[in-house]
């Protein structure tokens, strides 16, 4: 797969301790840093192209 890209950048305001501690947990026990976490969070998000549940 020869993809060329440009990486953007995005800025997340997490409101909640709650959730930005969360996301530390979560990157803390699989070892994961939370750009690669968040990525493939929106890289699950459906579009239009498919179905919407």
């Amino acid at each position: 797969m020869n993809k060329k890209w440009a990486a953007k950048r995005l800025t997340i305001n997490l409101t909640s301790s709650e959730v930005h501690k969360k996301l530390e947990q979560y990157c803390l026990i699989t070892g994961r840093p939370k750009t690669d976490v968040i990525r493939e969070l929106v890289r699950s998000l459906p579009t239009q192209e498919e179905k919407v549940s």
